[in-house]
């Protein structure tokens, strides 16, 4: 009779699924793009600004560098702040608002994006919304955070600035089963933040999103947690999540919330259906028990979610830059997605490509004197 140990080694492991593979339609998609009429004159410009010597944020701005040459997007990095430390005295460079307006004015800057964090969540927050809405590439700005935060997903391109509240973009008809995701006419795609759009994809990928379901709702019936609840990845991420169907517990250091979509028919508001959020109860352990999918973007090496309370079958997904699994997490995981770096870097990408069109649009529908 075999020993336990034996029994244990030949178990069949979970599928690794790498961000690369999946990748890989969306970098055609982008080299297509890029080689399109559009940009036969000038190729998209995509600043990056650079306000902190922290290595993490040179070592993405670095990978976003070698991400944009090999589509054929112009990448400028503009540094500012601590990064130009040694560069010139104490002082002497502009600051990161300055730089990001003066990108935002620039009409040969096509996108902007800001590695954060810089000073921490309330001032980075506020720069996120000094970035205009027509360049933010990482769908940080506070208009496309409330399309998000209210499920408004298609958007009239003139409405990228800023706006009175009475032409805030319309509540939309509930998705009817065999819809795509085609705007309605008039309209486009609202910018969403580059990590958490990435995730998505990632999850559609593999088949957590149901296809069979009306677009809107094909993460329903999956329960998914979300480990750290920053305003970059963890909570517009959860919100995403909900908003398309799927019941999620979104996990910080002091709190477990659940964030769920109100349904289409709900008398307690006259517009879109999106997430709610309530405090829960459950333990970290207990909503790893229920989790179809598992996601975790601590920033920390000694950060790990147990392997044995993960529900066997689960999805796992790492999103920090140290891995937050264990070793032996495909022993439990059916599915285990160790980075989403190269999938963000082609959703920030996209994004660019999108609001290249998008100014287009804009500058083709204003009057010529304008």
């Amino acid at each position: 009779m075999a020993s336990s140990s034996s029994a244990d080694a030949s178990a069949p492991q979970g599928i690794l699924v790498t961000a690369t593979r999946v990748h890989v339609p969306f970098k055609s998609e982008l080299l297509a793009a890029v080689a399109g009429e559009r940009f036969q004159k000038r190729p998209p410009h995509l600043v990056g600004i650079l306000a902190t010597n922290k290595e993490d944020a040179k070592s993405y701005a670095e990978f976003t560098r070698r991400a944009c040459e090999q589509i054929g997007i112009n990448y400028e990095l503009r540094l500012v702040g601590d990064a130009r430390q040694g560069m010139d005295g104490e002082g002497v460079s502009i600051g990161v608002e300055e730089a990001i307006l003066e990108a935002n004015d620039d009409n040969d800057v096509d996108g902007i994006m800001v590695y954060y964090p810089i000073f921490g969540d309330r001032q980075d927050q506020y720069l996120q919304s000094v970035v205009s809405p027509q360049k933010d590439v990482e769908g940080l700005n506070h208009q496309f955070l409330f399309n998000l935060y209210h499920n408004v997903r298609f958007i009239s391109p003139l409405t990228l600035k800023p706006i009175p509240a009475y032409l805030l973009p319309q509540p939309i008809a509930p998705p009817k089963a065999g819809e795509d995701e085609v705007p309605p006419p008039g309209t486009v795609k609202s910018i969403l933040p580059c990590t958490p759009l990435a995730i998505v994809k990632v999850l559609e990928h593999i088949g957590v999103y149901n296809k069979l379901l009306a677009y809107g709702d094909r993460a329903r019936g999956k329960v998914i947690t979300v480990i750290n609840r920053s305003e970059v990845v963890g909570r517009p991420l959860a919100a995403l999540l909900a908003n398309d169907g799927a019941r999620v517990f979104s996990v910080d250091i002091d709190s477990i919330v659940e964030f769920s979509k109100r349904p289409w028919n709900s008398p307690s508001s006259k517009y879109n259906p999106h997430h709610v959020t309530s405090a829960v109860g459950q333990s970290l352990a207990d909503v790893l028990a229920l989790s179809d999918v598992v996601i975790s973007a601590v920033p920390s090496k000694s950060y790990k979610v147990a392997t044995a309370s993960l529900k066997d079958g689960c999805v796992c997904v790492n999103v920090a830059g140290e891995k937050n699994f264990e070793a032996d997490v495909r022993d439990k995981a059916s599915i285990y997605v160790p980075s989403v770096g190269v999938m963000t870097i082609a959703m920030l990408q996209r994004n660019l490509l999108r609001l290249c069109a998008y100014q287009d649009m804009i500058k083709a529908q204003l009057p010529q004197s304008v």
